[in-house]
C-alpha cells in the first residue's frame, strides 16, 4: 500500500513537502506519480517520475513550482511544492505503476490504470 503524509494548511506563496511511503512491495520496480483532486473536481495529474528517476513529467500548472523525487532505498516518493497558490488546494494522492515506458504516459493514464493508489493527504492553501 501507499501512505501519504505532509499535507496541511499553508498560506499562498508558502511551501510544503509531501511524502509517500510504500509497504508490501518495492517502489524501485515502478514509475511513481502524484495526482490531486480539488473539491468538486475530477482527479488530475500533477507529476510523474520514471523508474530510474531520470525522467519527469509535470502538469503545466505546476511546472517550475513542484519537484518530484524518489528514494528507492527508503521506498519513498516526495513532492516538493513551492510558491503555492489557492488553486493548488486539493487532496494529493501518490500512485505507482509498473511496465510503463514514460512518466508522461503514466500521468496521462489516470487513476484507473494505476497498480497502487494511496488514500491521499489534504493540502489547503489560503489567500
Amino acid at each position: 500500500q501507499l501512505v501519504e503524509s505532509g499535507g496541511g494548511l499553508v498560506q499562498a506563496g508558502g511551501s510544503l513537502r509531501l511524502s509517500c511511503g510504500a509497504s508490501g512491495f518495492s517502489l524501485r520496480d515502478y514509475a511513481v506519480g502524484w495526482f490531486r483532486q480539488a473539491p468538486g473536481e475530477d482527479y488530475e495529474e500533477v507529476s510523474c517520475l520514471s523508474v530510474r528517476g531520470d525522467k519527469t513529467y509535470y502538469a503545466p500548472s505546476v511546472q517550475g513550482r513542484f519537484t518530484i523525487s524518489r528514494d528507492n532505498a527508503k521506498n519513498m516518493v516526495f513532492l516538493q511544492m513551492n510558491n503555492l497558490d489557492p488553486v493548488d488546494t486539493a487532496v494529493y494522492t501518490c500512485a505507482a505503476l509498473g511496465g510503463i515506458s514514460t512518466p508522461e504516459a503514466m500521468c496521462l493514464i489516470g487513476r484507473q490504470g494505476m497498480d497502487y493508489w494511496g488514500k491521499g493527504t489534504p493540502v489547503t492553501v489560503s489567500s
